[in-house]
């Protein structure tokens, strides 16, 4: 039998990771430079524990400020996942991901969501 922590999985690929750049300064971001940086936040999501054990799912969706040198000044829960545990979660996040690519058009903001979905 698979153990419980093979079967419960999140959701958050890159792929399918829908996002919405805002640039501070009022330039449009390259697709590829915020598929970069949605990347690079997910590779450090994780599934809090006590979320999974009362079967929280949910989408937050955070804004995300990047300075020039790509690194997180600070985030903002734009949307609430409906668990307190998700979105202490999905702020903390970015941060966890250290260095982000370098914004092309200097310091900006993305709103990322991410998404905890048991299977």
């Amino acid at each position: 039998m698979m153990s419980l922590s093979r079967r419960l999985m999140f959701a958050f690929s890159a792929a399918g990771l829908a996002l919405a750049a805002t640039a501070t300064p009022v330039l449009a971001q390259s697709a590829d430079w915020v598929k970069s940086v949605a990347r690079a936040i997910a590779a450090k999501q994780t599934y809090p524990r006590s979320a999974q054990m009362r079967g929280e799912e949910g989408t937050a969706k955070v804004k995300v400020f990047i300075n020039a040198g790509g690194g997180v000044d600070r985030t903002e829960l734009v949307t609430p996942s409906g668990s307190s545990t998700l979105d202490k979660e999905a702020l903390a996040l970015p941060a966890r991901a250290g260095q982000l690519p370098a914004p092309p058009g200097g310091a900006t903001s993305v709103t990322v969501p991410i998404t905890w979905k048991l299977l």
